[in-house]
Formats: structure tokens, C-alpha cells, sequence
């Protein structure tokens, strides 16, 4: 039996009820709006960076098509975009979801911010001291220098600590057995943490700006203030290792991945912390990007 056709022949879709919009609390705005057309009609709402109907800071993502056997078509169509009221970030960019990972790992005694200078508060003193005093005894005896006939004099500080030179020099090792809490001691459990999120941002400069700075430290949260906090806040606002390990910045940006999503782009990346810095003689400051 043929089809009789009646009625609008809906050569122009027609939005249905029921269109849904989301945040999902950062900033990042995604739709759904469905529509109903003739089998003849062309998709063009569908193409990837059309306006959302329900919200004009939205753009169409993706689509998918259904027919059904009457002739028509149901066109279902994804938008995203930014919400330009997201809080602090700018109309161009989603504030950054970040989670972190903490925990302790085993690092050289000797780059314990307490080892030789004080490292602040909740110490019980410090492990070695700075200063040392010339010593023959002890382990210390069998550290040649040249042939076994000379051994080298050693300089201890505190905890039984010896060192190469009154100055401090290499770090031998935990020499005295008195002190059993640090005899042959090497490492300690360090706090160890890496931050990984994204956010999304309708800027190209932005994603440009990220991949520059791979690879790159930084001693404060958002890169000089060219990227989002790409640490949160709460975590701490400065990251500079002590004067002992040299000072260095303790954030190195060392993954950026980069996915487009309509008119947005997604970044994805990973920070690293470390607790005696990054050297400059190794990793680039983003100050000199």
C-alpha cells in the first residue's frame, strides 16, 4: 500500500521539546536539542560549529540521524561551549578540574630540607648541622684516598654524619652505630605529589601557550599568569624548593595533551612536583619562554 503524505512537509527541521542543558560546575556548558524533519531536508544544523538554539554560547559537536519508515527524519545534535559567568576564569576558559595524587617516596637524605639548615617548624633538629669537625674514627678509617696506606680524614657533624671537607664536601654516609636511628641511613620518605587535569578553552592562544611551556618549571600555580591554576590554590600559591637544594622551582608542566571539541578545545595535562626543585641547568624556567 503506498504512502499518502499530508500535512507540513517539514523541508525546514522543526526543534522538539524536551532540549536539555548542563554545567558541569566549572564552566563547561553542554545540549542536546532534537529536531524533526522530511528524509529531502539537509542536516546543516548538525554541522560542527553551528549556533545552539537554546544558548547562543554553544556550539554544535556532533550529530546523529535516525529514519524511520514515514519519511522523516529525526536529527539529534550535541552542542558544548563556556559558560561566561564560570567564576573566576575568563569568558574564554572552564576553570580547570584537577585531581592530585599525594604521597611519600624514597629520596637522598641529603635533600631533606632539615639536613644541614634548619627546614622550618616540626623539626627536632637538624640531621647533619653545617659545621664538622676533623675525625679518624670509626668506618671512616678504611676511606682511602690514592693507597691504603693514607686513609683520608673525614669531618663529622651531628647523628654521626660524615662528610669529605670541613665545608661539608660529598656526604659520605651515617658513620657512628650510636646512633641507631641513622646509621647507614641514605634516604628518607619524602612527600611526593602530581597534579592532573584539563579545561576547556575556546582560545587558540591559550593551547599554544601550553604547549610552549611543556617541559617548562614554574614557582607559582598558573605559569606566570599566562595559563589557568593549573594547581589548585589550596595546594600552596608558591613553589620554590629551600636554599639548600638550591632554590629551584618545584613545578615542571611535563604532559599537555590537546583534543578539539566544536569551537572548544580540551586540555589535558600533568604536573609534577619535587621537592628539591627542578634545576634550571636541566628543565627551562617558563619565565624564560
Amino acid at each position: 500500500m503506498a504512502r499518502i503524505n499530508q500535512g507540513d512537509a517539514l523541508t525546514t527541521p522543526i526543534q522538539q521539546p524536551g532540549a536539555k542543558l548542563s554545567n558541569d560546575g566549572y564552566g563547561l556548558l553542554t545540549a542536546t536539542v532534537v529536531y524533526k524533519c522530511n528524509t529531502n531536508d539537509s542536516l546543516a544544523l548538525g554541522v560542527r560549529g553551528s549556533t545552539c538554539p537554546i544558548n547562543a554560547n554553544l556550539a554544535a559537536h556532533k550529530y546523529s540521524v535516525s529514519y524511520d519508515n514515514l519519511g522523516m527524519v529525526t536529527l539529534t545534535v550535541d552542542y558544548i561551549g563556556i559558560d561566561p559567568l564560570n567564576g573566576e576564569a575568563p569568558a574564554t576558559e572552564t576553570e580547570p578540574q584537577v585531581s592530585v595524587s599525594n604521597g611519600l617516596t624514597s629520596e637522598p637524605i641529603t635533600t631533606n630540607p632539615n639536613f644541614k639548615t634548619s627546614g622550618g617548624d616540626g623539626y627536632g633538629g637538624l640531621i647533619a648541622g653545617a659545621t664538622y669537625n676533623t675525625s679518624t674514627v670509626g668506618p671512616v678509617v678504611s676511606y682511602m684516598v690514592g693507597t691504603a696506606s693514607k686513609p683520608r680524614d673525614s669531618f663529622v657533624g651531628l647523628n654521626g654524619s660524615c662528610f669529605e671537607t670541613p665545608t661539608g664536601g660529598r656526604f659520605i654516609g651515617f658513620i657512628d652505630p650510636s646512633y641507631k636511628h641513622f646509621y647507614g641511613k641514605t634516604n628518607y620518605l619524602a612527600p611526593q605529589s602530581s597534579f592532573s587535569g584539563h579545561f576547556y578553552t575556546s582560545d587558540a592562544t591559550t593551547v599554544t601557550t601550553a604547549l610552549a611551556y611543556l617541559g617548562t618549571t614554574s614557582y607559582d600555580n598558573d605559569w606566570g599568569g599566562t595559563l589557568p591554576n593549573l594547581v589548585p590554590t589550596y595546594a600552596g600559591t608558591t613553589w620554590h624548593a629551600s636554599a639548600e637544594n638550591g632554590a629551584y622551582d618545584q613545578l615542571l608542566l611535563s604532559q599537555v595533551n590537546i583534543a578539539d571539541y566544536g569551537n572548544l578545545y580540551k586540555v589535558t595535562y600533568e604536573v609534577r612536583y619535587n621537592v628539591q626543585g627542578w634545576p634550571n641547568e636541566v628543565y627551562r624556567m617558563s619565565s624564560t619562554v
